[in-house]
């Protein structure tokens, strides 16, 4: 039977030195480490689902109902995405990327923070809001026109445009999970980071990942509904925690660097 989870404000010294003795790191993110950012979640009070129900904006059939509410909520979410920056939390796993081969950031996100902040081995699980296609030809817009009532469509074909985001009810394409599934058994250290740990397939890879004998640390600012089955639940925002796993990881390379200059 598996202990409970050390639960602590600061990463352990167990956890800095499983990060050392790392060769391949994989971290998940949601919507947690956006917040930071200072976007709003879709289930915390005054979130993005405050106003209307996923059933209402999230779905094909919704869409088809009422596209100029849909493709109105959605242009609304892309300009405070694009107005938000990444944060810390963000930067540090730019940085914590250099460390290890392996490394994989699977984020749930779709606010496209991770890519400007730097990130380059990364997965978007849900897509992203910035980039369109067409419900039509499925291509993505050259360009975009509107029709007489002001809906945005497809330059090419004419078709109604929809933002590049998994719906409801939808499944998640093949590629990007795989590689998640691929690098989530493959780690030796897992980060689960801003994540509720609800929404599957995302919220089974901390478990797919220590069935395989990776080290999986929860970096949150609450429990999570998978706390229980982790190794370590490091309570704080990511734009704290993360930067010390950074720092940590930045001395040590630096400090195995001097000696093997030393000892030649």
């Amino acid at each position: 039977m598996n202990s409970p989870a050390t639960h602590s404000t600061v990463p352990s010294e167990r956890l800095l030195a499983r990060l050392e003795k790392a060769t391949s790191l994989c971290v998940l993110t949601g919507a947690g480490i956006s917040v930071e950012s200072g976007l709003a979640t879709f289930r915390d009070p005054g979130g993005l689902w405050e106003e209307y129900s996923p059933a209402d904006l999230a779905n094909e059939a919704a869409f088809r109902r009422d596209p100029q509410l849909v493709q109105g909520w959605y242009q609304a979410r892309l300009k405070q995405a694009l107005t938000a920056e990444p944060n810390e939390g963000h930067l540090a796993l730019v940085e914590l990327e250099k460390f290890y081969e392996p490394f994989l950031l699977v984020t749930q996100n779709v606010d496209t923070l991770h890519k400007r902040a730097g990130s380059i081995n990364m997965v978007e699980l849900h897509g992203n809001i910035v980039d369109e296609r067409c419900t039509d030809c499925s291509k993505p817009p050259v360009d975009q026109v509107f029709s007489e009532d002001g809906l945005r469509c497809c330059g090419f074909c004419g078709g109604l445009l929809r933002p590049g985001v998994v719906w409801f009810g939808e499944s998640l394409p093949m590629d990007p999970i795989e590689r998640a599934t691929d690098a989530a058994i493959s780690s030796d250290v897992f980060l689960s980071v801003g994540t509720s740990s609800i929404v599957y397939p995302a919220a089974g890879l901390p478990l797919l990942a220590k069935q395989n004998g990776a080290y999986v640390v929860e970096i949150n600012v609450e429990p999570s509904a998978l706390s229980y089955a982790m190794d370590e639940v490091v309570l704080g925002p990511a734009g704290d925690i993360l930067p010390v796993l950074a720092a940590h990881m930045r001395s040590f390379n630096n400090r195995e660097e001097l000696e093997r200059i030393t000892n030649r």
